[in-house]
């Protein structure tokens, strides 16, 4: 058994016991009995598997956890959860409701690591939550927070701006490997560590589907099937996917271990890595002596290369980490968001004022400056001179990425307020307030409009305040007839 350092702390094992499947289990309504189903855990407790992660969403995940460490005040436990807001306004005193009802949940005085879910970054209330995260966590109500399903470019947004993240949870997989490149860089910058879920695919990374025709994956399948059928799909079909098993079964039988064991060892074995999250079906199934297998089975070039040449012959899993939950193609069970909310709602509320529709951020340059950050003038939306600026608090820090990220983040948020979205934009112009961060700051706007390609300016300007790196603002064009 290995274990990784999230912090002074907190130490966790490499492998981590997912309870996703709680919630599966419980889909017809019933739930399952915490005392009876806590015993389940005390066989992976015996074996070092002293890690587990749940959610707010998962069920009983966290009332069973929390059984089982009544049960067993002495075992030796780390229990991660999650917050999953509903998408739009959240106030500071909800935040602090949603960890006690948490701890309550959990019979616990102060969580291990929470790690928090943003729906939409074009809504900054996602910064607000993490804030005020953070502010529990100085009160030791959270020992250590992370976060799950970010893209590289918010974690950067988070971590720059002062946010202490130890984790972010995400799918990576031989299948799925968006956090190889960006994603793994920010980690190591910033000395993040990757949770990876999704690590066996829903069991498709396994013997039981080598050789096997194409399933068609319907309800009567789990939700983790479901959902990873769709990204097999992503990835070139079931060809190709045939292809990568059978790659995967060649390099376990030189090792003699199950196909399994080499998929989850080629992700721990991936930079900023920290730990593979492999569910459990408590009191149904579980694969403890396997999943010890993954710590006694080393892997050498010649099978990362193996591995690597296979996954060479898939598709790109579209978008960033977590993109599956924001943008299509929505590769979740359902094939869309049904299952986890009913609406998204607009960053900003926009006041109409003699034919025209305003937004403000709420900045306090607007009311002193007398100017709205976007105006829409029939087809037209014009988009002030944007800096990294929420409320107070000046966003990115001294990263000039993260800042430049943050400003489209708001510059979409007022587009998509007044009806537009992000590729309706025509024309960008950037000021940066030191020259030698232009390569940084165009670099960011290429990965936000690389698809969209308006037309752009770059210029080396004065920047008003203090700490300012970059400034931008934009048009974009609504019309139908484009």
């Amino acid at each position: 058994m290995t274990y990784c350092e999230l912090a002074p702390n907190l130490k966790i094992s490499q492998v981590l016991t997912g309870l996703w499947q709680i919630a599966d289990m419980e889909r017809d309504g019933k739930k399952l009995d915490p005392e009876k189903t806590a015993q389940a855990i005390k066989p992976y407790v015996a074996a070092g598997f002293t890690t587990f992660d749940m959610a707010d969403h998962y069920g009983s995940a966290e009332i069973i956890t929390g059984t089982f460490q009544k049960q067993h005040p002495d075992d030796p436990l780390q229990l991660l959860t999650k917050w999953v807001p509903k998408p739009g306004p959240v106030t500071r005193s909800e935040v602090r409701e949603a960890v006690q009802l948490s701890l309550d949940r959990m019979q616990s005085e102060s969580l291990d690591l929470l790690q928090f879910h943003a729906w939409n970054y074009a809504d900054p209330v996602w910064l607000d939550s993490l804030f005020w995260l953070q502010e529990l966590k100085k009160e030791g109500l959270i020992r250590q927070l992370g976060v799950t399903n970010f893209d590289a470019a918010h974690l950067r947004v988070a971590v720059a701006s002062g946010i202490e993240i130890v984790s972010n949870q995400i799918c990576y997989s031989l299948i799925d490997q968006r956090a190889h490149g960006a994603m793994a860089e920010v980690c190591q910058q910033y000395g993040v560590k990757i949770l990876a879920f999704g690590t066996l695919a829903g069991g498709f990374l396994t013997e039981k589907w080598l050789g096997k025709p194409e399933p068609n994956v319907d309800e009567e399948h789990t939700w983790s099937q479901m959902k990873y059928k769709r990204f097999i799909d992503a990835a070139g079909g079931w060809e190709k996917f045939q292809t990568l098993l059978q790659a995967l079964q060649q390099v376990a039988k030189k090792h003699q271990v199950p196909m399994a064991t080499v998929a989850s060892r080629f992700i721990l074995d991936q930079p900023a890595v920290g730990g593979v999250i492999l569910g459990a079906r408590l009191g149904q199934s579980e694969h403890i002596q396997e999943n010890l297998k993954i710590f006694k089975t080393p892997l050498d070039n010649e099978d990362h290369q193996k591995l690597q040449q296979a996954q060479q012959k898939l598709n790109p899993i579209p978008g960033g980490c977590g993109d599956e939950y924001r943008k299509p193609p929505f590769l979740t069970a359902s094939g869309d968001l049904s299952h986890h909310l009913d609406a998204m709602p607009q960053p900003y509320e926009p006041v109409t004022y003699r034919g025209q529709q305003k937004v403000f951020s709420g900045t306090s340059w607007e009311d002193m400056a007398g100017y709205c950050r976007a105006v829409r003038n029939g087809d037209r939306i014009s988009v002030s001179g944007t800096t990294a600026t929420h409320g107070t608090k000046q966003i990115g820090g001294s990263d000039a990425a993260a800042q430049t990220h943050f400003v489209i983040d708001k510059i979409q948020g007022a587009i998509e307020s007044l009806g537009g979205s992000l590729e309706d934009v025509v024309r960008t112009r950037i000021f940066v307030n030191d020259i030698n961060n232009w390569e940084a700051v165009a670099r960011a706007h290429g990965e936000r409009f690389g698809n969209i390609q308006p037309a752009n300016t770059l210029v080396d300007a004065r920047v008003v305040g203090e700490g300012y790196l970059v400034e931008i603002e934009a048009e974009a064009w609504v019309s139908s007839d484009l």
